[in-house]
C-alpha cells in the first residue's frame, strides 16, 4: 500500500475540557467518518463511555455531545503526515501538534497518550505542568489492550463513576 499524504483532524476541546485523550493519528475509517474513533472495532468508545456507565452515542453528533458533557477534549499527535493505510509504522514526513498550547491556559488537568506512538511524539514536546500517562493503544491492532488500565486512569481524573 502506498503511503498518502492526508491531513488530520483540529482538537475536539472546550473551556471547561479536564482530559485531553492523544492519539497518534486518524484511522481510515474516521478519516472516512470525520471524527475520532470511527472504527467500530476501536475499543476507544466503548472504554470511556462504559466508565461513565453510558452507551455508545450513535452517529458524531451523540459522540461529540458526550465529550461535551464529560469534559473531555480529543487530538492527535500527528496533525498532518504521509501514512499507508491506518499504519502508525507507516508514518512519515509528520508535522507534530502543539499540544502545549491547547493544554496552557486551559482547565485540562492530564493527557491520555492512546498507545506508544502518541506518548513517543507528545514527549518530544511535552506539555507543562499537566500529567501525561501512557495507556494501551484502544487500536483493534493491539492485543495487549487493558480495560483496567483505562478504567484506573479515568477513575484519577473523574473519581468513581459507576
Amino acid at each position: 500500500m502506498n503511503a498518502q499524504r492526508e491531513q488530520g483532524f483540529a482538537p475536539f476541546a472546550f473551556a471547561n475540557s479536564r482530559l485531553l485523550v492523544l492519539g497518534s493519528f486518524p484511522s481510515v475509517k474516521s478519516r472516512a467518518q470525520g471524527f475520532y474513533y470511527g472504527n467500530p472495532q476501536n475499543r476507544f468508545w466503548r472504554t470511556v463511555c462504559g466508565f461513565f456507565g453510558e452507551e455508545v452515542p450513535d452517529g458524531v453528533a451523540g459522540r461529540k455531545e458526550f465529550l461535551r458533557r464529560r469534559c473531555i477534549a480529543l487530538w492527535d499527535v500527528v496533525t498532518a503526515c504521509s501514512i499507508a493505510g491506518s499504519s502508525d509504522a507507516s508514518i512519515r514526513e509528520k508535522e507534530l501538534a502543539d499540544v502545549a498550547a491547547l493544554v496552557a491556559g486551559s482547565a485540562i488537568e492530564a493527557v491520555f497518550c492512546n498507545g506508544k506512538t502518541a506518548h513517543a511524539l507528545l514527549m518530544r514536546r511535552p506539555p507543562l505542568a499537566v500529567r501525561v500517562e501512557c495507556l494501551p493503544s484502544t487500536s483493534p491492532a493491539n492485543p495487549r489492550f487493558s480495560l483496567q488500565a483505562w478504567q484506573d486512569a479515568l477513575r484519577s481524573v473523574f473519581g468513581e463513576q459507576t
